[in-house]
Formats: C-alpha cells, sequence, structure tokens
C-alpha cells in the first residue's frame, strides 16, 4: 500500500517502502510502505501483535530491513544509526532508565549524548512533571516514570518524536496528563510524531494522520479527517444479505442478520446507496461511522481473510 502519493521523499521524515519480515510463519510485517510527512502527528494504530512495534524498531535501527528499505531523514537508520538517533526522542511502554540513579543524576547523564540538549527546557519539564531532581528513579510511580521517559525524550528538541504505547499500563488521570504534554510539545514546536497505541480514544485525541496495522499489513493510511469522513454505517434489511452485498463495492463489514444488518461501507453515500438499493436492501439509517467502529471493522475483514 502506496502512502502519501502527493508528498514528494524530501518532504517526509519517515520513509518505508516495501518493508517485509517474517519471524518463522508469522509475517510481523507485509510489504509496508509508509510516509510520514514534516510536522505531521501520525497515529499507529493496531491490536497487540499487529506490527506496529516491529515498525517501529526498523525506524529505530534496532532491526534491519530483510525486504524493502528504511529512511529516516533521508539516512538508513541501521547505517547512520548515531546521526538517526541525535534526532529523534523514543519513549517506550518498557521505560527502562537506570533504577538507581536519582532523576538529576539522569539528566546529566541522558544530556551527554545529545549537543542540542536544552537544559532550562528540561528544567521547565521536569517541573511541570514535578520530579524532583533528588527522587531515585526506582522509587517512582509508574505514572512518574513515564514523565521521566518522556522528559529525556524532549529535552534535546528532537526533529522527531517516536512513542511506542507510551501510556501503557497508567490510570487514566495519569494518560490524560502525559497526552497533554505531548500535545503541547507537538504545538509548541511543530514536531513530527509517530504515536503507537492500541488505544483509540488516544490516538484519536492526539493523531493527525493515521496508519491501521493488522497482522503485518497496513490496512488504512491517511488524514484521520479523511478516513473517518468516507466511512458510513448503514442499517439495512435485506434477506440473504451475506451472499447479496458480495457484489456491492466499499462494503468493508457485514454483521447482524437474519434480516437486519449493520454495514460498514468506505465511499461517496449516495453511490453507496444506491448500490444497496440496486441488490434489493432497504436502508434504514445511514449515519458517519465513529473511528472506533471503522478500526474494529477493517481488522475483522483483514482477520478473516
Amino acid at each position: 500500500m502506496k502512502s502519501n502519493p502527493d508528498s514528494s521523499s524530501s518532504d517526509l521524515v519517515v520513509q518505508l517502502e516495501g518493508v517485509s519480515r517474517r519471524y518463522g510463519a508469522k509475517a510481523a510485517l507485509n510489504e509496508v510502505s509508509l510516509g510520514i510527512p514534516r510536522g505531521a502527528v501520525l497515529g499507529l494504530v493496531g491490536a497487540n501483535g499487529a506490527g506496529k512495534t516491529t515498525l517501529i524498531k526498523h525506524v529505530l535501527g534496532l532491526l534491519r530491513a530483510r525486504e524493502g528499505t528504511v529512511r529516516v531523514f533521508g539516512l538508513d537508520p541501521v547505517r547512520d544509526t548515531v546521526a538517526v538517533l541525535g534526532r529523534l526522542g523514543y519513549l517506550s511502554e518498557d521505560r527502562d532508565l537506570p533504577a538507581w540513579m536519582s532523576v538529576g543524576e539522569l539528566l546529566r547523564y541522558s544530556r551527554g549524548f545529545y549537543p542540542r540538549w536544552d537544559v532550562a527546557y528540561a528544567d521547565n519539564l521536569r517541573e511541570r512533571f514535578q520530579l524532583p531532581l533528588t527522587s531515585r528513579i526506582r522509587s517512582l510511580s509508574k505514572g512518574e516514570l513515564a514523565k521521566a521517559g518522556l522528559l529525556v525524550a524532549l529535552a534535546h528538541r528532537p526533529e522527531l518524536l517516536v512513542l511506542d504505547e507510551p501510556s501503557s499500563g497508567l490510570d487514566p488521570l495519569v494518560r490524560r496528563e502525559l497526552l497533554e504534554a505531548i500535545v503541547r510539545a507537538v504545538a509548541d514546536e511543530g514536531r513530527t510524531v509517530l504515536f503507537s497505541s492500541h488505544l483509540l480514544d488516544e490516538i484519536a485525541r492526539v493523531s493527525d494522520r493515521i496508519a491501521l496495522m493488522s497482522h503485518g499489513r497496513l490496512l488504512l493510511d491517511g488524514p484521520l479527517h479523511e478516513i473517518v469522513d468516507r466511512h458510513r454505517r448503514w442499517v439495512i434489511r435485506l434477506p440473504d444479505a451475506a451472499s447479496r452485498l458480495g457484489a456491492v463495492r466499499g462494503v468493508v463489514s457485514l454483521a447482524g442478520g437474519p434480516d437486519e444488518w449493520t454495514v460498514i461501507g468506505d465511499g461517496e453515500p449516495e453511490m453507496m446507496n444506491a448500490a444497496l438499493r440496486e441488490v434489493g436492501a432497504e436502508v434504514v439509517e445511514s449515519v458517519p461511522a465513529t473511528f472506533e467502529e471503522i478500526f474494529h471493522a477493517r481488522v475483522k475483514t483483514n482477520g478473516a481473510s
């Protein structure tokens, strides 16, 4: 699946072309092509095991593409690891920080890796996150650990921020605070962000673009508002709908029965309405589909293929 057809390669901070990776019989990535334009916040969404973390590991240079190519800032992240990592910030759900250090020691230690580290900005973030310099990493709560990890990821003002399930395991209040910090960082400086999560509300709140993955495949990729605008939910009455709707282009998923069905469709509403009526369906309701409905419809269809 091609991404961002209107963007030139020079506009893309991250570009994957035809990337595949297998672990035995399992395809972790299946010919994934994806581009992230400069200044975009791309939400990488999918169920656990969809391939999100494997994709991110390729972006970080932790895995070499066995098929296809990966470029970050136009560079190969495996061959040019130092140049790439110096320009990006990374926060994962593991939040693997040195437990024996204090917050102050962590900041001094991390500063040595980044020539562009902004001391004043780091201290501002630390105060905003209410992380005392003397607190030991081992004594921090899960929420405080996430904030400390985000602080380190942001303090050198990276061009690209990579977030892999950053709020996993956090309570809703801390999750909201963490997301607000990410939103502020993006709004303040227009960073490019790759944000991976299986939590749809997080993705919808933070992202302006969406990449939906399932079983290693990229199912959808584009601006969030465009994806939502072109999907609708129809309630129809039609006996034997499963066989009769096979000829209707744009039907993504079908549920219900035996006579009343819910259809998620991708296409121009008037054309879809006409196509449904042409096969004998009585349209009871037609409303915009939610992002959650689109996600479940797409993943269900891909899982069944």
